[in-house]
């Protein structure tokens, strides 16, 4: 017994360790993009260095959970975390940012692999009245690497070098890889089944379009130019025969059966529309401290500290909880959260003091936390065994679907607001004149260096700050549909709730 446990204790370490390295590696990357760019160049192109990665692994996502459901959890974890080392390895040798965003998409890859296939094997491995606490666990891993990321990034671009921040993934994904290949042994007697190829295909090729249109739309080329158009058809068109040949399919990469259980289709609909919303206030929250309070951005990065430690406290707790209470009832009460938080950052003013953002950005942690651990127990609750890594592997999707879409649609209301208020600001010939050489008003991020922010006059700097503040603002408000929507579908859930049921156990580790 002594022996199955340490054995069981050794795979989840490696799984939280192969979350947490995988989950920590954008955050990472984000904050290290200024010197990555200094160094390589190809600043037209850096948008490439996270969507390549974001598109390979969104497009993964659910071909690997299936994939794992037809031929076994444990052969598709080990070649993520190899493919998503080989990818970090190759990145930290790149010469240019070419180079960098292909290996990014290696990196995508294997990620796309790990996130889901870990929580399925967590699923399998662990006894079922051990679950929500693990899954508390595993919720609290992903508030944590946004903690640390950036902080990890930061450091090691002053004081090492950019390419340490793949470097590190090295050691990290060695000791994950074996903890689970040795002590991670399957049992369950997998069913061959056809590969629905024709569904691979059309997924990809409509995320590709999706993401890439998103990315160059309004940067390289205008929304409303012919390559965006395209894109944005391809990705109609595709979906269109993606839902299609998935309705048709024996075994489909995402199976609409599913959704047919109320249960699984809101646990769904709340990752997505919760990630939405959560997004917009992890992304324009160190805007406004740098951007409208004049900020450091170290002390813009250590503002979302408290977001992170509520996530946290919530992801925990919801895995304690779902046994005693139905997903349905803590959904609705941290979820309540998230709309209070997200309400009230718009109620922002250049006049705001950091207890009063800090206090909010408690609320909105503690409101998205559950989120993480109870959804992905709901989402398995009435699938079997041999669904489990489909499901999983899609809901992730979906999570990572709504961030993409939200700070993409959120970032095209914030500029367009931006400049509506600037155009307040800088009638002809008032203002403009006394701005910095090369200074653009229009991007949010030239208020962010204080070098730039102390050439600019008072009472100049006082009206771009109030119009930065406005369109923040704005955008919260637009960030509350989401919220407001999210909290609408966990009242739309059935009242189910954690159950220990044994013997229904498909793996263990202990067998």
């Amino acid at each position: 017994m002594m022996k199955s446990m340490n054995q069981t204790g050794m795979v989840v370490a490696g799984l939280l360790l192969a979350i947490l390295m995988a989950s920590m590696d954008n955050t990472i990357v984000a904050t290290a993009m200024g010197s990555i760019i200094a160094d390589l160049g190809g600043l037209d192109k850096f948008v490439w260095v996270t969507s390549a990665y974001m598109v390979a692994e969104m497009a993964g996502m659910p071909i690997f959970g299936k994939l794992s459901d037809m031929y076994g959890r444990k052969r598709f974890f080990i070649f993520g975390i190899v493919v998503f080392m080989l990818g970090s390895a190759l990145c930290g040798t790149a010469s240019s940012i070419v180079q960098l965003s292909i290996y990014r998409a290696i990196q995508g890859i294997g990620g796309g692999a790990l996130v889901p296939i870990a929580f399925t094997i967590m699923f399998d491995t662990v006894k079922p009245e051990s679950r929500g606490k693990l899954m508390g666990l595993f919720g609290a891993v992903f508030g944590m690497s946004s903690i640390f990321g950036p902080l990890l990034g930061a450091y090691m671009t002053d004081y090492v070098k950019w390419e340490w921040i793949f470097y590190i993934n090295l050691p990290l994904g060695l000791i994950a890889f074996l903890m689970v290949a040795i002590f991670y042994k399957e049992s369950l007697q997998h069913v061959r089944q056809r590969i629905d190829w024709s569904g691979a295909l059309t997924l990809v090729g409509a995320i590709v379009c999706l993401m890439f249109a998103m990315e160059l739309g309004g940067k390289q080329y205008a929304w409303h130019s012919a390559p965006i158009l395209g894109l944005f058809i391809g990705f109609a068109l595709l979906t269109v025969s993606f839902i299609y040949v998935e309705t048709r399919a024996e075994e489909p990469i995402i199976s609409f059966r599913m959704f047919r259980d109320r249960l699984y289709a809101a646990s769904n609909a709340i990752a997505m529309l919760s990630g939405a919303a959560f997004i917009t206030a992890s992304v324009y929250i160190p805007i406004f401290i740098q951007g409208v309070l004049g900020g450091s951005a170290t002390n813009s990065g250590l503002v979302l500290l408290p977001m992170m430690l509520g996530t946290v406290v919530t992801a925990t707790a919801g895995g304690f909880l779902i046994s005693k209470f139905t997903y349905r009832a803590i959904l609705l009460s941290t979820l309540a959260l998230l709309v209070v938080g997200m309400a009230l950052l718009m109620t922002l003013t250049p006049g705001s003091t950091r207890l009063i953002i800090t206090l909010y950005m408690i609320l909105v942690g503690l409101g998205i936390g559950a989120s993480f651990s109870v959804l992905s127990n709901a989402a398995i609750h009435s699938v079997p065994a041999t669904q489990r890594g489909a499901a999983n592997s899609t809901l992730n999707f979906l999570r990572s679907l709504g961030m993409t879409i939200g700070i993409t649609v959120f970032g095209i209301i914030q500029s367009h607001s931006l400049t509506k208020h600037l155009a307040d600001v800088f009638t002809a010939g008032s203002g403009s004149s006394a701005l910095p050489q090369g200074f653009d008003a229009k991007d949010p991020h030239a208020l962010l260096d204080p070098a730039t922010r102390v050439q600019i006059p008072a009472g100049v700097l006082g009206q771009i700050s109030g119009s930065l503040s406005s369109s923040i603002v704005t955008t919260f408000a637009w960030g509350l549909i989401p919220a407001v929507l999210a909290l609408a579908a966990a009242f739309a859930m059935s009242k189910e709730k954690f159950e220990i049921q044994p013997n229904t156990e498909a793996y263990t580790a202990s067998h």
